[in-house]
């Protein structure tokens, strides 16, 4: 690599780096939404409501998970977002994941997550915070296989 190419790059680098995130800490600042024990009580702690509209968010997983220690699951919309939150019915607390949406973000998110299961269906929920300050949500339900090595 030319020199001044390696020194352009580090310098834009060394700025990237200075620039603050604008990422809040939802640990921090929603502490009551990593302890709610359903999923209604982990929305309303996140967002203040329960109310949601049931489209423009879509999960993908499968409908039967063979591994119930990493089940994929992919978040995805095309809806102008400040805000993506993922909650489950299976384990003690229902809270997942959150994360906050920078205005040029793409929402397609892939990720696995830990599921206790005891045979029962269990639901999946995301919601999508718009800028318009609506919930949107997207639900999908699954069953972890019993019995299996993995499981």
């Amino acid at each position: 690599m030319e020199r001044r190419k390696f020194l352009s790059l580090s310098g834009l680098a060394a700025v990237a780096a200075v620039v603050p995130a604008s990422a809040e800490d939802f640990r921090k600042t929603k502490p009551t939404v990593w302890t709610a024990h359903t999923v209604d009580d982990a929305v309303m702690a996140m967002y203040g409501t329960k109310a949601t509209t049931e489209s423009g968010v879509t999960v993908t997983m499968p409908d039967v998970a063979a591994n119930g220690g990493a089940v994929p699951v992919n978040i995805k919309s095309d809806i102008d977002a400040k805000s993506v939150a993922l909650f489950q019915n299976a384990n003690p607390e229902a809270a997942v994941a959150a994360f906050t949406i920078h205005e040029n973000s793409i929402i397609n998110y892939d990720l696995k997550i830990k599921l206790k299961s005891d045979g029962t269906p269990i639901t999946v929920t995301a919601i999508v915070e718009g800028k318009d300050g609506k919930l949107y949500s997207g639900v999908k339900t699954l069953t972890v296989a019993l019995g299996g090595c993995e499981g």
